[in-house]
């Protein structure tokens, strides 16, 4: 059965986990999709509560199911539930767990029944059942029928005992219904938007969930191929959510305690990462550290390996080094590997083509990233103006204009710097953690030198360390290649020239633009 997600959602009970490796191994196993079970959803609707949840959902051309799932002991007294955990915790509920999948149920068909087409309800028989996965059930009861009730006895045969479900509900059925896969993936596709989302990389916090972001559809083709597939290249340009995806991948290819080495070629973002998403079993490293930090982590090899920002690692001996520390090798292993979709473009001076080639070779899958979902379109339109550069379509939202503007001379420059970051942070409101000023083949500590002292106190230097608490306290400042791999709200970009007509100059502007989420200032030299 397919599951999404593909790694159990965050739960503290161990039965839903243990219920989510079962769900998963039945029916035809995770590569089967005509059955798709979703974990922890999540429900805007609900008959009784403000908000509701569904342990489990299982949706297939059978019907729609919802599973509740309690482990523990489960005792009721006088129409009052208990439930004990392993840890002697006793909770109590006046709704039993036979009710609560009733109106769950209840609440998702209302919100179906009200967003999706009256054919597609309509081809779904309904039903819930509860799963008991520690103790045995035998007492009846009025709410419940034995065929709804999987306990310790039936839990050991999970698919037949939801086979058994299925037909006791569709029994129930006034209609013989059986939907298609066009209208199991029509629903499922209403589905998932509400519930696969992942956390943003520019998030203060790993659990800032009130900072939800979506995944757009192409995304999902890639948590797709996650799930189905050993060997993935993921190409797509800045602000497409490469590394946010390497990310999640790692999340999900740790849940089965493998040690997984996330690599990339910045130590700034080796840093960011490193500190930011503390994932068990994952070894944040740049290729070069490979060696050191598979034998920190006490390992000859990693069971997988994750490449960010791959579009600087296709150089044939780099390659032997990812070959080197993964089980498998490249060839055999399991590994997803994100480039830029620009490195063939001669956008990055430093590939390879017979990297490139080798690496098409080793049978792997392929996903594009069209859409970009960092820059506005003001700024996707501008950095393809200036450098001819795919860097996705449609953008996240129009925004403001970039501004532009012209210097003289160095007191000039200082001048209208300082008027961008008073603009941006005084009037704009944003915060002056959100401003990142990047250099254009200017040196950090002699443009600070040239800026006088009350501008100066203003910037924050960005290093390797600094990258561990990014971003700072104050208007951050960086090279340009430097801060490849990062983002941040708003970037000054300083001295760079007006007419752009060589690669590397191309390839700096489009890194340099494509860093600014939603505003993006250019001061020329």
């Amino acid at each position: 059965m397919r599951m999404i997600p593909a790694s159990p959602h965050k739960t503290e009970s161990t039965a839903e986990k243990r219920v989510f490796d079962v769900l998963r191994r039945i029916f035809g196993g995770p590569h089967n999709s005509e059955f798709i079970a979703y974990h922890s959803l999540n429900l805007t609707r609900h008959v009784k509560k403000r908000f509701g949840e569904i342990d489990f959902l299982i949706v297939g051309p059978l019907g729609i199911y919802v599973l509740e799932v309690k482990g523990g002991r489960v005792s009721c007294s006088g129409g009052v539930w208990q439930y004990t955990n392993k840890n002697n915790d006793v909770n109590m509920s006046y709704e039993g767990p036979f009710k609560q999948a009733e109106s769950a149920l209840h609440g998702l068909v209302s919100k179906l029944r009200e967003k999706l087409p009256h054919v597609v309800t309509e081809s779904f028989s309904i039903g819930y059942g509860v799963v008991f996965p520690d103790c045995r059930l035998a007492a009846p009861g009025v709410e419940w029928d034995p065929q709804m009730v999987c306990d310790d006895g039936a839990h050991k045969d999970l698919e037949r005992w939801l086979k058994r479900l299925f037909r006791y509900w569709r029994a129930k059925d006034s209609k013989e219904r059986h939907a298609s896969t066009e209208t199991v993936n029509q629903l499922a596709q209403f589905l998932r938007p509400e519930f696969e989302a992942v956390v943003p990389l520019h998030s203060r916090t790993e659990e800032a969930y009130s900072e939800i972001k979506r995944l757009t559809e192409s995304q999902m083709a890639f948590v797709d191929s996650i799930e189905l597939n050993t060997r993935i290249i993921c190409s797509g340009g800045a602000g497409t959510g490469k590394t946010l995806l390497a990310v999640e991948v790692a999340r999900r290819w740790t849940a089965d305690e493998s040690q997984i080495a996330l690599v990339c070629s910045s130590p700034w973002l080796m840093s960011f990462l490193k500190n930011k998403f503390l994932i068990p079993g994952l070894t944040v490293c740049t290729v070069l550290g490979l060696k050191n930090a598979a034998r920190r982590a006490g390992l000859d090899k990693f069971d997988a390996l994750i490449i960010d920002e791959g579009q600087d690692l296709l150089s044939m001996g780099l390659l032997s080094d990812l070959d080197a520390f993964l089980n498998g090798g490249l060839e055999e292993g399991k590994w997803c590997f994100f480039h830029d979709v620009n490195n063939q473009s001669g956008l990055f001076g430093k590939v390879e083509p017979e990297a490139v080639e080798y690496l098409n070779s080793l049978n792997s899958f392929r996903v594009p990233l069209k859409r970009n979902c960092r820059n506005t379109k003001i700024i996707l339109d501008k950095v393809k103006t200036v450098t001819g550069a795919d860097a996705g379509v449609f953008g996240a939202g129009v925004g403001p204009e970039v501004v532009e503007l012209k210097t003289t001379d160095c007191e000039d420059l200082a001048a209208k710097l300082s008027s961008e970051i008073h603009r941006i942070v005084q009037e704009g409101g944003l915060p002056e953690s959100d401003v990142t000023v990047l250099l254009y083949g200017v040196d950090e500590k002699a443009f600070l030198e040239q800026l006088p002292d009350r501008l100066r106190n203003k910037l924050v230097l960005l290093d390797e360390f600094s990258m561990q608490s990014f971003p700072p306290q104050g208007v951050s400042l960086s090279k340009i290649d430097s801060f490849k791999g990062l983002e941040n709200e708003a970037v000054i970009l300083v001295g760079m020239p007006q007419e752009i007509n060589n690669l590397g100059s191309k390839a700096q502007a489009y890194v340099a633009m494509s860093r600014a989420r939603s505003v993006l200032s250019i001061i020329y030299s």
